[in-house]
């Protein structure tokens, strides 16, 4: 039984991968560590590398997990890679994110979660349903804030453009978070916004069948 490590999206824990259903296969979750002060992506990446047990995995990141999990297969040999509604490199950024990072705004508006605002964050994320609604709710209110504004620092200013000997990329042709018309996906889901992991896992779970 291969194992298959998971890394989740932006403060997010291993909820997001528990409709998923890949049988035959070991999952197994990296949680996201509180980043040191003014830690690089790259140092960050080889501290949870170390929860990394077994040989050449199987890495399989959604969203900022997918940048994170490219980041890591550059410190260590790798399986494949899976993105889930996430980008392979930094062209995979939409041009506000861009603009964004250009000008430090997330240091002049340092992120945080105002209730007024949950509506329009849960239609720019794709969430749908009540459970869904309530795990985004949860994300938000108990991810520290030390490591969102690192985070957040983090894909504003990735500038990555490797990417690992073997890729692949599942991704929503309705993702407002990455458009899809700057990536390019091995395997697009038909109406799959950012949170399709949840809402359209099944299709998402065919994908990864096939690929792995």
């Amino acid at each position: 039984m291969k194992t298959i490590y998971c890394i989740s999206g932006l403060g997010a824990d291993e909820r997001a991968f528990s409709r998923l259903d890949i049988p035959g296969h070991k999952m197994v979750y990296l949680p996201w560590l509180m980043p040191l002060p003014d830690e690089t992506i790259e140092a960050y990446a080889k501290r949870m590398s170390v929860g990394i047990t077994t040989e050449k995995p199987i890495l399989m990141g959604l969203s900022f997990g997918g940048m994170m999990s490219i980041e890591m297969a550059k410190l260590i040999e790798v399986e494949k890679v899976i993105l889930i509604s996430s980008i392979s490199q930094a062209s995979g950024l939409p041009a506000w994110l861009k603009f964004s990072g250009r000008f430090n705004l997330n240091k002049l508006f340092p992120m945080r979660s105002f209730a007024i605002l949950e509506p329009i964050q849960n239609l720019f994320l794709g969430v749908k349903d009540p459970a869904e609604i309530q795990m985004v709710r949860d994300y938000r209110k108990n991810s520290p804030t030390a490591y969102n504004n690192w985070a957040i620092n983090e894909v504003l200013h990735w500038r990555n453009t490797w990417q690992p000997p073997i890729l692949f990329h599942i991704h929503g042709d309705s993702d407002n978070t990455f458009p899809i018309k700057y990536v390019s996906p091995t395997h697009i889901v038909k109406g799959g916004g950012h949170f399709m992991i949840m809402n359209k896992a099944a299709e998402v779970s065919a994908f990864i069948n096939a690929i792995i």
